[in-house]
Formats: C-alpha cells, structure tokens, sequence
C-alpha cells in the first residue's frame, strides 16, 4: 500500500506547491510510482503539470463530494511514474458541501481507499490554511512535510500548524507523523538565511531534512511551462535539491540505501 504523503502550511509562499510538485516527479524519476493529489483550490500544481484547471472535467472536489470515484479522474503526465487528480475552482465550495456530513473529516480518506495500492507514493498538496480540506488531508495522509521558507517570517504560524497536527493525531488520525521539516528558498548570501537554518534545526532537530531547498531561478520558470524542474533542466540546482529530497525520504522509510555517491552529492548541494 503506498505511503500518502501531505505537504501542509498555511501560509502562503514558502514553496508548498514547488514542492508538491517536484518532490512527486523526483520520486517518479527514481521509479517509484507516485500519484499528485492537487488539494488547492487554486489548482497550481496541476497548472504546473500542463493541465488547464478551466478544461478539467472532473477534479478532486468530485472525489471528495462522492460524485466520481478517484481511479475515474486520474490523469497521466509527461514526467514518468508521475500520475496527477487535478484541482480546480470549485474545491472552495467542498467545504461548505461537506460541513453536514456525519465523517466530514474522512472524506478525502475514503476517496482514495481503493487507489492506495496502486503506488508506492501519493502526495497531497494542501491549500494554505488550515480549513476542512486541510484537515481531510491530513486525515488521509500517513504523514506530513511542513516547508519553511528560510526567512525573516519563517517560524510565524509554524507553531499553529504542528498544533493542528498534534490535534489531529489525537483526535482523528493517530497514525499520522511528521516527514520533516524542509528548508527552502535558502539564499547562501544571506546571513539571515542562514540564522534561520541554524535556528529552525536547534529547536527542531532530527525533525528537520538535511536537504536544504535553495533559491533557484529555474524553479520560479518551470511552472510557466506546464512542467516539473526534472523535466524543465534536470541538471539545474532545484532539479538536483529535490532528486536528494527523494532520495533522503527513500532511505528513511527503508526503500533505498544512499550511496557513498548520493552522499556526497548531498553534501556538496548542501553547502
């Protein structure tokens, strides 16, 4: 049964959905075979994948709802392994939709019931708050990766949402954990950036990935074209950051071995 991955903050720009998206298609490339759950009424992932969200038919709202089944909407694209259940506008009303419903918070969990062994990996990316949606997300999920963007506002709102999750192990989902904690958007130059990497892995620790996301121009460009950073420049450093990301989560749910190889790899992206 594969493991079912959400990728949650709530707040905006930290580099959720680049995440999402490059972190499923990295794992993809690495041959495992991953499914994109696009959760964002704003539908970027599945923009950042080619799909027109104005041209999708059916989306993850219908799944959520129960109008469709999700093995219907399931959509191929370009990069391999990598399939997608796109998002679209319309998400925004599942909420009030659900609101009545006697297992509201489990909605997303039964959506995806029957698909769950068919790959080895389904990543989720959350809208950036904390509403119903989020929550079903959570719900669904085995665990969540939190991104951090390495600025200035950095940890503002962290300490909410690891509440909210420490709420949901105890009330809905006990068997949900933390990924990790991933760094992004860190900028070499700025002794800020690095204040904020020091302090983020002091308070909390072996919560945090090694891989660090650094800024990277490529990684702003890739969506524009309907495509993930592998597919767009598989040499550049954003390709590279989350081929080691993959690789990191690999090894720490026992599927892989890093190399001597990748280590250094890593080590070297890192510095």
């Amino acid at each position: 049964m594969g493991k079912v991955i959400a990728i949650a903050n709530q707040k905006g720009g930290v580099g959720k959905t680049t995440s999402a998206i490059n972190l499923a298609a990295a794992l993809g490339v690495l041959e495992h075979k991953t499914l994109l759950i696009d959760a964002d009424p704003q539908a970027n992932s599945t923009s950042g994948l080619g799909l027109d969200p104005r041209s999708v038919q059916y989306s993850i709202y219908d799944c959520v709802i129960g109008s469709v089944r999700a093995q219907e909407i399931i959509t191929a694209t370009e990069n391999p392994n990598l399939d997608i259940i796109p998002s679209n506008i319309d998400l925004v009303g599942a909420e009030i939709e659900m609101i009545n419903l006697e297992e509201r918070e489990f909605q997303m969990r039964k959506a995806i019931k029957d698909i769950r062994d068919k790959y080895d990996f389904i990543i989720i990316d959350c809208s950036p708050s904390l509403g119903l949606i989020t929550v079903n997300s959570l719900c669904a999920a085995d665990s969540v990766i939190v991104p951090v963007q390495c600025e200035y506002f950095a940890l503002e709102g962290l300490g909410k949402l690891l509440n909210t999750i420490k709420i949901v192990q105890s009330r809905l989902n006990e068997d949900l954990s933390i990924e990790g904690i991933l760094l992004t958007m860190y900028d070499t130059r700025l002794r800020l950036a690095n204040q904020v990497v020091e302090e983020v892995k002091m308070h909390f620790q072996q919560l945090v990935f090694d891989t660090v996301i650094h800024r990277n121009t490529t990684l702003g460009e890739a969506p524009s074209h309907g495509q993930s950073i592998i597919m767009h420049d598989a040499s550049s450093k954003g390709a590279v950051n989350y081929l080691n990301l993959a690789r990191e989560i690999l090894q720490k749910n026992k599927l892989t071995k890093l190399t001597e190889q990748d280590r250094m790899i890593a080590f070297d992206d890192n510095e």
